[in-house]
């Protein structure tokens, strides 16, 4: 048996333990053959690139989740829609039925991931502590930092790799927040869709090795990627996305001491802070069940900043080393000037055994940088306490990594964010053929 039909079984497994929850030990880190990147980019072919900026010892501070004393807040939740009578998509795919819309793509290209239908379980009840009281979190722990009408929330990537989606109402607003292991990507969608709050589950198919997701109302496919109807009776629905970013707690709660973090109240048992997919975003590893080509200018597990616009049908990659090195990059999207930033103090969920200690990737945004009319260019600063912050050249003001000024003439001043995704670069070359990267 060759090494990279190894590595599809060791990965098979960690997919059956995620769904099933067992408390067994870790699977073993997928090997695999490393695949070539250009030999003019060699930062792409450095394994383990991002190891000199290892944690410390992040969860230090952290008390065990079992002693913490953490306190829940009630939140308000949108009722989701009854469930409909009719076909479904979920259920059809493999022979597709006349009464339903054309599909999108290619069903044939889905693949089963291991799990069934709902067998790695959406949170649909989120319970939620106050930021301010949690002590379980090291500061550099990941997590999806998501803010809708100034009601700002984080889901640490330690519950996430275990369920994937969290249907919640963020700000009065219905949304489902998810998170892929296997491409390393987190999207926002809005639940509302065509007259109806639908809530979303893991339907078990890969898309290019994404996450495909399933309403429950319709039971509609959708990319968890793109946001992209793939088939069902809801698929000529376009989902609205949300920015989000993957940020360290430290940072995530100094903004947002008054916020709200998902807590591990999820009505399921998980082995919650281990990682199943140790090494996986090795840089030099496969893709679990891609099949397409990967483009050879970098690694199939390359870490990349990705941002589209559906309007004039343009795309932007930021391969995330340069982005690092850089810690300020300029470009264009359509007819737009955009901005990325990265900081320091948030690591990899797929680096180690735990979830938290892994290697620092630190966080980004991507941004228009532009204040009432005014265009600002920006340089990195990197604090005493090793803080990564931002100061524009034409008021000297300081802005932090979620494009909030918090010193200076602009002070109080927040630059428009723009959906934008962290993943590897065979997702983002998959889905966006035609994009443009910033080097």
């Amino acid at each position: 048996m060759t090494n990279r039909s190894l590595a599809g079984l060791a990965l098979s497994a960690a997919l059956v333990v995620a769904a099933c929850g067992s408390d067994d030990d870790a699977v073993p880190a997928p090997s695999a053959e490393p695949t070539a990147a250009a030999a003019g980019d060699d930062r792409a072919i450095v394994r383990g690139a991002f190891d000199e900026v290892r944690a410390d010892d992040p969860t230090a501070q952290a008390v065990p989740y079992s002693e913490s004393a953490a306190v829940v807040i009630d939140t308000d939740q949108v009722a989701s829609s009854a469930r409909e009578d009719g076909p479904s998509g979920l259920r059809t795919y493999t022979d597709p039925v006349d009464e339903l819309p054309e599909p999108s793509i290619d069903l044939s290209i889905l693949r089963s991931g291991g799990p069934p239908p709902d067998g790695i379980p959406s949170i649909d009840d989120p319970v939620f502590h106050d930021a301010s009281t949690v002590d379980y979190l090291g500061a550099t722990d990941p997590v999806i930092a998501l803010e809708v009408n100034g009601d700002a929330r984080a889901y640490p990537l330690d519950i996430m790799i275990w369920h994937e989606l969290v249907n919640d109402t963020v700000g009065g607003v219905p949304v489902s927040v998810a998170y892929c292991p296997l491409c390393n990507s987190v999207t926002v969608y809005d639940r509302e869709l065509d007259g109806r709050i639908v809530d979303f589950g893991v339907s078990g198919l890969l898309y290019n090795s994404s996450l495909v997701m399933f309403d429950r109302q319709t039971e509609t496919l959708w990319s968890h990627f793109t946001g992209e109807g793939l088939y069902g009776a809801l698929s000529e629905v376009e989902l609205v996305a949300r920015p989000a970013t993957v940020t360290g707690f430290g940072s995530w709660v100094a903004e947002h001491p008054d916020g709200l973090v998902l807590s591990r109240d999820t009505g399921a048992s998980r082995d919650y802070g281990r990682n199943p997919y140790p090494g996986y975003d090795d840089v030099d590893s496969d893709p679990f069940l891609f099949e397409g080509e990967v483009d050879g200018r970098y690694t199939a597990m390359t870490r990349v900043v990705g941002v589209d616009d559906a309007e004039t049908g343009t795309a932007a990659a930021f391969p995330l080393l340069a982005l690092r090195d850089d810690g300020v990059q300029e470009s264009t999207l359509g007819d737009r000037d955009i901005v990325a930033f990265w900081a320091p103090g948030a690591t990899s969920a797929l680096d180690g055994g735990q979830v938290s200690g892994g290697v620092d990737v630190g966080t980004t945004g991507v941004f228009v940088p532009m204040v009432d009319g005014r265009e600002l260019s920006f340089r990195p600063v990197l604090t005493d306490d090793g803080t990564g912050v931002f100061v524009d050249d034409q008021t000297a003001s300081t802005w932090t990594v979620f494009g909030e000024a918090i010193e200076g003439e602009l002070a109080g001043s927040t630059l428009e964010q723009l959906t934008h995704i962290d993943t590897f670069w065979f997702a983002w070359i998959a889905f966006h053929p035609e994009s443009a990267v910033v080097v």
